[in-house]
């Protein structure tokens, strides 16, 4: 026998759902509208390289070693892959502004350094240089004695390449997080492969209409790694102003949210962090997922990729905006 309760039960909930959907309809023009709701999901894809218990580089994870976190919520993971041997697309960010003026040479040669034993066949890069202008020096190519040719044509004569970004008008000499805003926005968002930015300076910023935290997110969301090779001047005695300590933390702060890390160049033989660097971008891995919480609402999304085995160490970006 039909369950006539039921039946009914189930016809007037759906007369009940008809009125209103016919009321929101015909409602006259004043009234107030039923709220809107965005259901749209977007896949968020994090890049992450995974180390062991000595510091050598893991190349056999696979997507049930690690755990993703969102905001305390573990996540399921739609893809895994590992990013062998794919095409590196990168930008070299120079500070020409007043304060790097004794370090433009060794800048130069560890640019040499980077693009001899760094940049491979199928590899492009581009070359900006920015003190309160940001200079195109040398756009996407896959050739390291033009971008070489093209630096020293800046070091001559550096107002005959082109700008990007918004014309601003800028009074002092250092625009360090418009360049990697801009960088960020106009040559890698839409770019291939494993995208970064290696930025030579001392991160005393005194001139840029973005700040730190905005020049950061723009980094995130376009899963670019911002390696930062820091030339810092110090005082007359070896100590460091306040200033210094100021860009050390910047740069400090901008490689660790975008999942790269921060390089002393007075301490470190460039041959070596360059070799680290390209080893990292070669064998990084990529995990994407749907976030638990679908709502685009401007709010921190905190990231944590969480190994299963022990020992092992995994460095990525630390989150993303949800917008």
């Amino acid at each position: 026998m039909p369950d006539w309760n039921r039946i009914a039960s189930s016809t007037n909930l759906v007369i009940a759902m008809m009125a209103v959907i016919c009321a929101w309809i015909v409602a006259p023009a004043g009234a107030q509208e039923a709220p809107a709701i965005h259901s749209k999901v977007n896949l968020v894809n994090v890049a992450f390289t995974a180390r062991d218990s000595t510091g050598a580089l893991l190349d056999g994870l696979a997507a049930d070693d690690i755990r993703v976190i969102e905001d305390g919520a573990e996540q399921k993971v739609a893809y895994f892959a590992k990013s062998a041997d794919v095409p590196l697309t990168l930008g070299l960010i120079v500070d020409a502004s007043g304060s790097q003026d004794r370090f433009s040479k060794q800048h130069e040669k560890d640019i040499q350094v980077f693009l001899k034993n760094v940049l491979g066949p199928k590899d492009r890069a581009f070359l900006l240089c920015f003190g309160n202008h940001l200079r195109l020096v040398s756009d996407f190519t896959q050739s390291g004695p033009e971008m070489m040719e093209r630096l020293k044509r800046y070091e001559k004569d550096s107002g005959r390449f082109a700008e990007i970004g918004p014309k601003e008008d800028r009074d002092l000499g250092t625009a360090f997080y418009d360049s990697i805003f801009y960088s960020t926005e106009e040559k890698l968002a839409n770019g291939d492969g494993r995208r970064a930015i290696l930025i030579f300076s001392d991160g005393e910023d005194n001139s840029s209409s973005h700040d730190m935290m905005s020049t950061i997110e723009a980094a995130q969301a376009a899963n670019v790694l911002v390696y930062t090779i820091r030339y810092t001047e110090t005082a007359k005695h070896g100590e460091l102003t306040a200033r210094n300590k100021y860009g050390i933390r910047v740069m400090d702060r901008v490689a660790k949210e975008t999942g790269a890390w921060n390089v002393d160049a007075k301490q470190t033989n460039p041959a070596e962090y360059f070799r680290r660097i390209a080893e990292e971008l070669r064998t990084m891995y990529e995990v994407g997922y749907y976030p638990l919480n679908p709502m685009k609402d401007e709010s921190f999304r905190k990231i944590v990729i969480r190994p299963k085995a022990e020992g092992v160490t995994i460095r990525a970006k630390s989150g993303y905006f949800a917008r």
